[in-house]
This record gives C-alpha cells, sequence and structure tokens, in this order.
C-alpha cells in the first residue's frame, strides 16, 4: 500500500522525492517522511498526517542539499500514524535508512532478538527491525547490497525495502517479495518507486524488478541479483502514459476527473482487438488453443470494486461460452480447499496488479496446474507476470482511491475474454464475435450521452445530503451494479449504503424501507420483458412503504418513469452492456455527495489504492 520513492542523480534529491511522493500519496496517508545522505551523514524529516505537514516541516527546517535519497507516503500496519511510526527508519548509529512496503510476519521474533542484542527501538512498526538487521550487517565487512540479500533471507511476509547506507555514497539497493518495486532509468540518473507515476516526469524507461530480487542503483548502473546473490536478467520496458495523465486537468478531485475519462478509458481497452481477418485477437493470451478448447469451469478470483467487475462478467462469460463461472473473492478462494484442477480457468482482476490476495489466489491455482488469465492495469506488475496471460485494460493511471475508470475497464476486459474463448472453441463464429465488439465500441459514445446530462444527479446529491442510509437493488447484471453503486458511497462518503439482489428484497431486506428513504433502482432494458417486469414490480414495493425512488432505466421507459420519484435515464443498449451506462451516475452521486460533506474524495479514510498486504 505504502508508497515509495528513491534516487540519486544530479537532481536535488528532496524536490525529486516530495515531487514523487505527491503523486503517490494515494497510496497511504497516515505519515511521509524521507533522508538523504549529504556530507557522509544521514539527514532526515517525518511527519504524521498528510504529505503537506512533511512539507511545512522541511519550509521551516530543510535538509542539506543532496543528490541521494529515499522517501515514504504510509498507509499504516504495525503502529499507529505517528512522527514516530513514520518512516524512514535508522539503526541506532545512525548509519542506515530504511522504507519499508508491506507486512514483516515474522517481526516480533526478530525484534526480540535484536533487543536481547542490546538494540533499543524507536518505534513500534515491523519496518525498523529491517534497519538494525542492515547495520549489524555492515557491521562485520558487509557492502549494502549484500547485507540487504542476507536480511531478506530472515524475512517472512510481503515486502518492498529500500535503504541508504551514510558510508555508500551515489548509492541506494532496494529488495523485492510479494510487494510492487519498479527502477526508473534516466540518464546519469536512476529512480526507484512503489509506482511509476512517481518518476514519469524524468524518464519513461523502466525495468520490471521480479520476485525476491535485490537492487542497487547508482546514477550510472542498474544491478539486479536474487537472493541467493545470482545475477539477474533485466526486463526492460517503456512506460506508455505521461505526466499529464497523472495530473488533475481542471477537475477539482482525481476521482471526478477519472468519472469523465471512461469513454477514453473504454475506447482504449477496445482498441486494436479485431485483426485483418475480423477474429478477435488478444496480444498477450499466451494460452494455446487446446488448453482453452479443454477448459471445463472458470473462476474469476478478485477483490472489491474488481470482484463487482467479475459478478458481471459472470453473465457475459456463461451466456456465450456455455461454460459454468463462478466468482471468488480472493481472501477467501485458497482458504475453502478450492476445486481446482489443469481444465479449471482461472481468471484473476486487479487494477494495480499487486493485490496480495489476488496474487496468492493465482500462485495457489498454478500449484494446482489450472492456467490463469489476468486482467490488469499496470504494465510490469506481479500479477500478469504470474500469469499465463494477460489482458492489459489500457486505461491509463487511476489514481483516486475509490476506482471508477478501472471498474468499467475491467468489465470491457472480461467481455474480450468472454468472447476469445466463444470463438477459439467454435460458440460463437467471427462475424458474430465482430459484431458484438463492435456494439461495445459504440458504447463510448453512450457512456458521453450519460456524463453530458449529469446536472440532475449533482441536484440530487444535494438533496440526499442529510441521508443516513441508502439503498440499491438491481436484477442480473443490474444487482453487482447496485453492489458497486452501494460500495462507492460506503468508500467516499462514509454513509452506510447496501445493495441486494431486486428478488431478495421480501426475504429480509424490504423490513429496512420506511419513509423517505432513498433506494436505487437499476431497471433492466425494456427488451427483457421478465426481468424488467419483475424489477419494476420491486419498484412499486418499496414506494408503496414510502421509499423515495431513484429509478435508473433506459429512455422512453415509461413504465419504470410512473414510478420513480427521480428518474435517471439511460441510453438504450442490451442487457449485458447497460452496468457501463448504469454505473457512472452512481459513480457521479458518490463523489458529488462526499464533496458537498467536505470529504477528501480521492484520500478517503482509513483506504489506500493498492493492497498489498493480506
Amino acid at each position: 500500500m505504502c508508497g515509495i520513492i528513491g534516487y540519486v542523480g544530479p537532481r536535488s534529491a528532496v524536490q525529486v522525492i516530495m515531487d514523487g511522493l505527491r503523486r503517490m500519496e494515494y497510496r497511504g496517508y497516515d505519515s511521509a517522511g524521507l533522508a538523504v545522505v549529504a556530507d557522509g551523514r544521514l539527514a532526515g524529516r517525518k511527519k504524521a498526517g498528510k504529505l503537506t505537514n512533511l512539507a511545512a516541516e522541511l519550509e521551516v527546517d530543510p535538509l542539506p542539499g543532496s543528490h541521494q535519497g529515499i522517501g515514504h507516503t504510509r498507509w499504516a500496519t504495525h503502529g499507529g500514524p505517528t512522527d514516530a511510526n513514520a518512516h524512514p527508519h535508522y539503526s541506532a548509529d545512525g548509519r542506515v535508512a530504511v522504507v519499508h512496503n508491506g507486512i514483516i510476519e515474522n517481526f516480533t521474533a526478530l525484534r526480540h532478538r535484536l533487543e536481547a542484542d542490546g538494540v533499543v527501538f524507536q518505534s513500534q512498526t515491523d519496518s525498523e527491525a529491517v534497519a538494525h538487521l542492515l547495520s549489524q550487517g555492515l557491521a562485520t565487512g558487509l557492502d549494502l547490497l549484500t547485507a540487504l540479500r542476507q536480511v531478506c533471507l530472515q524475512l517472512d511476509g510481503a515486502f518492498t525495502l529500500v535503504a541508504l547506507d551514510a558510508q555508500a555514497p551515489d548509492r541506494i539497493v532496494a529488495a523485492r517479495r510479494n510487494s510492487p518495486l519498479v527502477v526508473g532509468v534516466g540518464q546519469g540518473e536512476n529512480f526507484l518507486a512503489s509506482d511509476v507515476a512517481s518518476f514519469i516526469e524524468h524518464t519513461r524507461d523502466a525495468i520490471e524488478l521480479g520476485q525476491d530480487q535485490v537492487v542497487e542503483i547508482t546514477p550510472d548502473s542498474v544491478k539486479v541479483v536474487t537472493f541467493a546473490g545470482q545475477v539477474a536478467p533485466t526486463r526492460p520496458y517503456r512506460i506508455d502514459w505521461d505526466l499529464s495523465a497523472a495530473e488533475k486537468g481542471g477537475y477539482d478531485w482525481f476521482m471526478r476527473k477519472e468519472i469523465y475519462e471512461q469513454p477514453r478509458a473504454v475506447a482504449d481497452t477496445l482498441l486494436g482487438r479485431i485483426d485483418a481477418d475480423g477474429r478477435l485477437c488478444l496480444d498477450e493470451m499466451r494460452i494455446d488453443r487446446a488448453k482453452l478448447r479443454s477448459v471445463d469451469k472458470i473462476i474469476i478470483v478478485a477483490c472489491g470494486t474488481a470482484y463487482h467487475a467479475g459478478l458481471i462478467a459472470k453473465y457475459a462469460i456463461e451466456h456465450w461460452t456455455r461454460i459454468p463461472c463462478e466468482v471468488e473473492i480472493a481472501s477467501e478462494f485458497r482458504y475453502r480447499d478450492p476445486i481446482v484442477n489443469a481444465s479449471t480457468l482461472v481468471v484473476t482482476i486487479s487494477q494495480s496488479g499487486e493485490t496480495a490476495d489476488t496474487l496468492m489466489a493465482i500462485r495457489h491455482a498454478r500449484e494446482q496446474h489450472a492456467p490463469v488469465v489476468a486482467i490488469c492495469n499496470t504494465n510490469g506488475a506481479t500479477i500478469p507476470r504470474e500469469s499465463d496471460a494477460v489482458i492489459y485494460t489500457h486505461a491509463g493511471p487511476e489514481i483516486g482511491v475509490a476506482s471508477t475508470k478501472g471498474f468499467t475497464t475491467q468489465i470491457v476486459a472480461c467481455y474480450l475474454l468472454g468472447l476469445y474463448l466463444a470463438q477459439e472453441r467454435g460458440i460463437k463464429f467471427g462475424d458474430e464475435v465482430a459484431a458484438l465488439v463492435r456494439r461495445l465500441a459504440a458504447l463510448p459514445d453512450q457512456m458521453q450521452q450519460v456524463l453530458d446530462g449529469l446536472d440532475q444527479v449533482a441536484e440530487l446529491a444535494r438533496r440526499q445530503i442529510e441521508a443516513r442510509s441508502v439503498l440499491f437493488i438491481g436484477r442480473h447484471v443490474g444487482y453487482p451494479v447496485a453492489l458497486e453503486g452501494a460500495l462507492k458511497l460506503k468508500e467516499i462518503s462514509y454513509l452506510h449504503a447496501e445493495g441486494f439482489a431486486a428478488g431478495e428484497l421480501k426475504h429480509g431486506p424490504i423490513a429496512l424501507i420506511e419513509p423517505g428513504l432513498p433506494i436505487f433502482v437499476v431497471v433492466p432494458p425494456q427488451g427483457r420483458d421478465s426481468l424488467h417486469d419483475k424489477v419494476i414490480s420491486n419498484l412499486q414495493e418499496v414506494r408503496a412503504r414510502g421509499a423515495w425512488t431513484i429509478v435508473l432505466a433506459e429512455r422512453g421507459d415509461q413504465e419504470a418513469s410512473r414510478w420513480a420519484d427521480c428518474l435517471i435515464e439511460l441510453p438504450i443498449v442490451p442487457t449485458l452492456f447497460q452496468p457501463l451506462v448504469a454505473i457512472v451516475p452512481l459513480q457521479f452521486f458518490a463523489c458529488e455527495l462526499a464533496t458537498l460533506k467536505g470529504y477528501d474524495v480521492d484520500q478517503p479514510r482509513n483506504l489506500a489504492k493498492s493492497v498489498t498486504v493480506e
């Protein structure tokens, strides 16, 4: 979760680090800090709270000039968000500074061992132990790279570590296990970071760091070895988005900007998917056709918003492929002894590509010899690297913690996978697949139509500013839309919000209905007569009990409009595609309500963008 950056080169290390931390503050904002090497000594500052607190501290008490340093913005795990628990952490002799992302599971045993050696800890964190262990290694004559390698062999858990040695000028070392780390390669300068957004202003050339690897950077070199000390091959790649994509572009919040970017993001996800012969092609599909034809079950594994995308995908994939499809919460998947074998296709969905629970699910699936397809937005992340195939969503950077364009592009990528499987298994002919892809290609314009009519939703948010609870209901693909609408509201406005399958109302949830309670109702397109009519009945049921109904229905649906206190019209689209237009006003409502309440929309309390610990 936490954001990490390291820099060595001719620029001001403090300036590079602070700029990088600002672009990664979405990864954690409980505290922030940095350390630099100047005149053979370490100097650092760290403060609890948001990055502005650290910036203010540096204004009052600036650090000495330096061209080598590390920085950190924290999402707290071990120890509360205090100055003492903020990173970097230092060895007792003042020689080593360390920043850390992840959890060191055997921290307690390590701490007891170090305290028995006379080490006095200054914080409650698991991270500080690494600084003391490194110091002990350096005291025996090891260089920093070797010392960090040996420390990593003692650690259990998931971690990214970046370390400075005051006696090693122009040199930074880092290591990773089950936690993100990327190297930025510049001209006479190099970078280390959790996220390429932190250094993209300076370079778009990057190197993937593999599992259980240690890297040493100087201004002119990058050296990568395994934890065992073997030289590791590097895999350079080019970052395909620029700095402006990570800026707000005139919007008050990144989340609002990302809501409005969805038509372009969906179009980019679809770009170049049909070849010259009219067949759907997925560039990173490295599973051979015979293997795909032998698949007899699909399991989609994901967390949070990505899980909701998977629930929507299930309807489409089963409809198009006739293969049974299950959707699992990643944190539960491997603990329930799932039935997975070589004929099971496991599909994982993760915006960051670093979600710890999803990554563990992949590894479990591969142990059972199941082929794995990753749907991901982040090139070079761990999950796509450890999967047999990947469909990149090409959504561009998503900075707001509450996912928006990540969700809609994940749905589209899942649809592409379903159509590809139908094509390769002979369930659908090429012209049928191409026709459906063309229908998908029309969705960006239809999503834009929704975006152009959001003034009504802004007014709705103003009317509901005093609401204490909000419910959402839907059927078929509208049910996961209801779940996602409720999640968005919970995430950023801190309201009680629940999504229900409309058919379950009479099995309990209808007891929650009271006069004036706002309830969003996602009505299926009129072309699905039975579904449509059943939801209209549910709408009448809640309206009869005094609920204030906010109805999302396709344009021209007179029956739905009869029972709506507030009607939000949607473009006419096929039922399976309706989530892509229906979710937009729900995202916007959550954003607008949180803004009116004065909350930080991009950095909601207790949340971080990328959940890289279990």
